[in-house]
This record gives C-alpha cells, structure tokens and sequence, in this order.
C-alpha cells in the first residue's frame, strides 16, 4: 500500500509533463498565435506597403471584368489616367506611415469629413412618423436654407427629376417623390457638399467619385430593398459614407504631398492607399457619426476582402452598389458598354433581373422623358421601407 501511494505523484507528474507536451504542439500547430479575437479589420494598424495584387479570378465570362478591375477602371477616370498599374514600393512607403498616422487620429474632424448633421435625427424621426405630414416635413427640411437648396438642386438633377416641370419648392418636391424619395434626397443632399473640393492636382476626382457616391447609395439602397429583404435605408447611407471614406483618404493623401516641396502627387500610390483605407475611413465616420454597430460590421466587410457570399446582407448590397454604380459611372462615359456591364454583374453572382431593374435607373439619360422618369427614376414604395 505505501508503494501505491509512492507511486502516486510520479503518475501525475508524468500528466503535467504530457499535458504540457500536448499544449506546445498544438501551439506550434496553430502559427505561435494566441486564441484571442483577432482585431476588428477597420482598427488594426494599416499597411506600410502596397496592398497585394487582387488575384486574378478563376473564371470569368467572355467580356466580363472582375471586382479589381472594375475599381481600376475607376480610378483611371477618376485621375484621368491612361492606365493604373502598382504603386512603385518605394514612393508608397514615403507617404503612407504619415497618412496612416492622421487616418486614425484627425480624419473625422471637422476640415476632412462632415459632423453628423444636427438635423438628421429629426429629419429620421419625422420620415418614419406615419403621423408627420408632408409639409410638417417640409417645414423642418426649411429649417436648413443650405440643406434646402441643395435638395431643389438634387432634385431638378437629371438623375433625380420626374417630370419636364422643374421643382421650385420644398413642398413640391416632398409631394413628388414621396416620403421614401425624400428621405434618399434628403440624406444625398447632407453629404454631397463634402465633394466641392477646392482646385488641385487631380480636379476630375471629386466630380467622379461622387458621382460614383451617390449612384452606389441609389443601387444599394434598391438591391436591399429588392434583394436582401433588409433596410434600405440603411444601405444607402453605407453608399455614402463610403464615399465619405474616399474622398478623406484622398484629401489627406494630397495634403500630405502639399507638405512635401518638390513631390508630385503619385495616382498610383493615392489609388493603393484608398484602396487600404477608404472602407476603415468610413467606419470611423459612421462611428462617430454613432451609427449601428450594424452599419459599422458592414463597412468592416467591405474592407476586409471577404467573398460576397460571407458578408452580411446589408454588405451584399453595399457590394453590389458599389459594383453596379462604378460600372454606371464608366458606361456614361463609354469606358465600357452595357454589354461588359451585363456580363460582369452577372459573373459577380447578380441575376439579370437584379441588373435591368437597377441598371436603367442609374444610367437613365438627362433628355428621358416624364413617363420613363417616374418608372425608372422616381423611389417605388413597392421596393421597400427602412426597418423600424
């Protein structure tokens, strides 16, 4: 019996030992990392270097274009370049640690992106009040002769007008489009001057990039509607913000150049570090903006690489947004046809009832006539209301 119980710390000391053992070769298994939550992809330190070639898809149809080149293309118009290849590694690393550094300490103060609008909540509150009539809403929109005026002008837009007669009053245009339509018009209206940048090296980009903005926000918000049974709303202020997100990028990028005399601005280099940061950019802004950590897990989305099929649905439209509303962009100005627009939607996972219903709507030239505005153009209450 003393033997037993002599033999008794030997045996658990050999357990210790091959726990141990165990414990180690798993570890080493697993990459020496720890079993903590990685870090969420919109804080965790950007790069230093370029951002990694997209790789080339696996197949595509004839005369299609994958994701990566649509954005080129993008980019191209944008900086009004022939052809965007990689960033020379040299000339990226000597600007992007000090855009990194006032990326994630100033960007979403006042002179790179917007405060939240004061009256957004109220305008919110009073759009989703069944209860709130159309010239209460009018009257609070008025409140606001900056916001005003830019919605009259959004809304005798090619893109937004519904009928030969221009829209004079606020009163008119909510009694036109509509609680929904307002409410799109209304968010647009409280972005857009964001993107009156003054002159310099690249004036082409703001133009472009807001138009690419606001017909990202009008395709997502239509996809979630249509598509995704979620709220659209939502999606379309993941549109704009994501906008928001590139157009900060951009600025701080070029201030960056200003304060280096005798440094030409690299659109290669600008175009690789919105890439890394535009989608991080646009959720601090939604952060602090205090948006939905559902909207925030949904920008974190678009900057993580993700396939489309692993986002969430609000990402599914924010995706398909901004694919479809690039493709637009281009196709206005015969960068590409309709049938390479076709073709790459479909070959992104888009039905071509999704592609045609969203399509003529964002593409609907200025000389439409009234009855092609209000069936293409004018918010359709049928495609959805915003999530209470």
């Amino acid at each position: 019996m003393p033997a037993v119980w002599l033999g008794l710390p030997i045996i658990a000391a050999l357990i210790v030992v091959f726990w141990l053992l165990t414990r180690r070769v798993r570890r080493a298994g697993d990459g020496g990392s720890s079993a903590r939550t990685p870090a969420s992809p919109a804080l965790q330190p950007a790069r230093t270097e370029p951002p990694p070639a997209a790789p080339a898809p696996e197949s595509l149809p004839a005369g299609a274009l994958s994701g990566a080149e649509i954005f080129s293309k993008l980019n191209e118009l944008a900086f009004d370049a022939a052809l965007l290849g990689p960033p020379d590694p040299a000339a990226y690393q000597a600007l992007a640690p000090a855009v990194r550094e006032v990326l994630e300490t100033v960007a979403t103060e006042l002179r790179h992106a917007p405060r939240r609008p004061l009256l957004l909540p109220q305008l919110l509150r009073a759009m989703r009040n069944d209860e709130v009539s159309r010239r209460d809403l009018s009257k609070i929109i008025a409140r606001d002769p900056a916001l005003a005026g830019n919605l009259l002008k959004l809304a005798n837009s090619p893109f937004y007008r519904i009928s030969e007669r221009p829209v004079e009053s606020i009163d008119r245009a909510v009694a036109l489009l509509g609680t929904d339509g307002i409410r799109s018009l209304v968010a647009t209206a409280l972005v857009q001057p964001v993107f009156h940048l003054s002159k310099q090296e690249f004036p082409r980009f703001p133009e472009v990039i807001w138009e690419h903005t606001y017909r990202t926000a009008t395709a997502a918000e239509a996809h979630a509607a249509i598509v995704e049974d979620t709220d659209p709303f939502a999606a379309q202020l993941l549109g704009l913000t994501m906008g928001l997100g590139t157009i900060v990028v951009f600025r701080v990028a070029h201030e960056q150049y200003a304060a280096r005399p005798g440094s030409k601005p690299d659109p290669a280099v600008i175009a690789a570090l919105l890439d890394a940061h535009a989608a991080a950019v646009a959720r601090r802004i939604a952060a602090s903006w205090e948006l939905s950590d559902r909207i925030l897990a949904t920008l974190e989305d678009q900057g993580s690489g993700a396939p489309a099929r692993e986002r969430s649905s609000l990402g599914r439209s924010l995706y398909f947004g901004r694919l479809i509303g690039a493709l637009a962009v281009l196709q206005l100005v015969k960068r590409v046809s309709g049938e390479v627009a076709k073709a790459s939607m479909l070959s992104s996972g888009a039905t071509a009832f999704q592609f045609e219903r969203i399509w003529a709507r964002l593409t609907a030239s200025p000389g439409a006539d009234a009855q092609q505005g209000a069936s293409s153009q004018r918010p359709r209450r049928d495609i959805g209301r915003p999530a209470r």
